[in-house]
This record gives structure tokens, C-alpha cells and sequence, in this order.
């Protein structure tokens, strides 16, 4: 594996590593899905602008180590502890016509193509049935013991959130915004957002949350009743409401939500043994 590229050694440090969502990235360039009538918009070739993108955010941050974090397939990890993790994925595209299903295909191929051009350029972390999100988690979790000073997650998927610290930050090119300790704007404080996110569920991945519980809802059952090991402990809980019947008979998936949703836990078991071994490789760590 290649040592992680020196970018622009002037003015950046190398003692702060930049880490890139990349599929996220690329979705910067992907059509939108067009109304029923409406021809879709065709795939512009973007390898090259998704190289200058990441230069010049790691220039934004003075980033001397750029890593490209690649999903490689669904994550076998979460699909052996909950099979229908991400099984929505097909039927939000199942009535995708012909054409919009060539539009999926270009871009696809054009972002193989942005991701061989990163190859060789930045540290390209990749790995069969592993997320960028475990990819990330692990470097955020051994931040010391690589020796890096600073971390700025490129991302705008907010399950990063859960890898925010005094030294990590995340930056969301959907938003434009930056979410780090000072700048916190989530429903809950840091430290309860796992809470949060268990409690809730997370559509997108199909992780399913409590029925009748949304952000506020949560917050305040995380106020009364603690951390999410606090809760299931406090189960079954009394109360005519039906989300308290809910919340009761869901104890065996918020817990389930614990193994899905916690990066920094479990994110070495998600990547493996042998592929952390690689990126202790790319950080030249012992």
C-alpha cells in the first residue's frame, strides 16, 4: 500500500489528516431523480473535479494527509447482526426507469473512475464488505497513536457526528457547514447523540427506530432516563402512551441499534483484523 502523499507541503501540516466520504463526495455530481415526463440529466465526467475538490479542501483545512475512505459493498459486519441492514436500498430504486437506471450506471463508472484517479495521488482505504464510515471511525479512534493532531471528516452523512471531538471535525459539502464541539447543533449533547440515534433509527439504512419516537421525543426519554444502557435497563417502564409500549417491546433492537450504530466501539470488528493491520500500514503505526 502506498505511504500517505505529502500534499502541498508548503503551509499545510502533515500532523493533520484529512478524511473523505468519497461515495458521499461523489453524490456532489450525481443527476437528481427526475419527475415523471422529465428526461434525466446526463452523467458529466467528474474524476477530475473530484481530485481538485479534495486539494482544495485539504488546503482549506492545511492538511498535510489526505485519505480517501471507499465503501467496497455493504458492510458484512452489520448484515450478519441484522440482515435487512440497508435491504430498503432496491425498492427506493425499483421504479427507476430505463434511462434513469443508465444515469445510476454512468455515474457509477465514473466514480470507479474518480477513485482510480485518487489512487496513487492520496492513501485510498478500501475494502471488501467494509463502509467508509468503519474506515473513518478506526483512524478517529487511534488518532494518538497515529500522531495526528487534527482530523476533518468530508462528509455529509451526520453518522459521522458520532466521531466529532475536541480534535475531530466533520464538514458537510451539502450544507456548506462545519460541526465540531463549538458548533454542535444536534438535538442532544454530544455524548447522548449514540442515545439519540438508537432511539430513532436511521431510515436510510433501514435501522429501524422506536415507533412514535422522533428527535424530541428522544431527548427528552434520554433526559429522564439516562444513556441507552440506561434505558434498556430501565425497561419495561410504565405508561399509557403507545410509544412507551413501543419502547417496551423494543429492548432486543436498541440494543441490536448499539452493534449497528456505534463507530467507534466496534469499528475494528467491522473492518477486520487484517485490514486494520493496513491502515496501521498507511499510518506507519506499530
Amino acid at each position: 500500500m502506498v505511504k500517505i502523499a505529502e500534499q502541498m507541503a508548503v503551509n499545510l501540516d502533515p500532523n493533520n489528516v484529512l478524511v473523505v466520504d468519497a461515495l458521499n463526495l461523489a453524490f456532489r455530481w450525481k443527476p437528481y431523480k427526475v419527475k415523471k415526463g422529465e428526461k434525466p440529466a446526463k452523467v458529466t465526467a467528474f474524476a477530475s473535479e473530484f481530485v481538485k475538490t479534495v486539494e482544495s479542501l485539504a488546503r482549506s483545512y492545511k492538511c498535510g494527509k489526505i485519505v480517501i475512505a471507499a465503501d467496497q459493498g455493504g458492510s458484512l459486519y452489520r448484515r450478519e447482526i441484522f440482515p435487512d441492514y440497508k435491504g430498503n436500498r432496491k425498492e427506493l430504486y425499483k421504479d427507476d426507469t430505463a434511462e434513469e437506471k443508465e444515469v445510476t450506471r454512468q455515474f457509477f463508472d465514473e466514480y470507479e473512475r474518480a477513485i482510480e484517479a485518487c489512487d496513487g495521488r492520496f492513501e485510498l482505504l478500501r475494502f471488501p464488505g467494509v463502509e467508509a464510515d468503519d474506515i473513518a471511525a478506526y483512524i478517529v479512534t487511534n488518532r494518538v497513536r497515529y500522531g495526528i493532531e487534527q482530523i476533518w471528516l468530508i462528509s455529509s452523512d451526520r453518522d459521522w457526528d458520532l466521531l466529532v471531538d475536541e480534535n475531530v471535525s466533520r464538514f458537510s459539502t451539502v450544507t456548506r457547514k462545519e460541526q465540531t464541539v463549538l458548533t454542535w447543533d444536534n438535538p442532544v449533547p454530544r455524548e447522548d447523540y449514540l442515545t439519540y440515534k438508537c432511539l430513532i433509527g436511521d431510515k436510510g439504512d433501514n435501522v429501524p427506530g422506536v415507533d412514535g419516537v422522533g428527535p424530541k421525543r428522544a431527548a427528552s426519554i434520554i433526559a429522564e432516563y439516562g444513556s441507552v444502557f440506561d434505558i434498556a435497563d430501565a425497561l419495561p417502564l410504565s405508561g399509557k402512551y403507545k410509544y412507551i409500549a413501543a419502547l417496551n417491546s423494543f429492548k432486543d433492537q436498541l440494543l441490536m441499534n448499539v452493534e449497528l450504530m456505534d463507530l467507534p466501539t466496534y469499528c475494528a470488528e467491522a473492518i477486520g483484523e487484517s485490514n486494520c493491520y493496513l491502515i496501521d500500514d498507511a499510518f506507519n503505526a506499530n
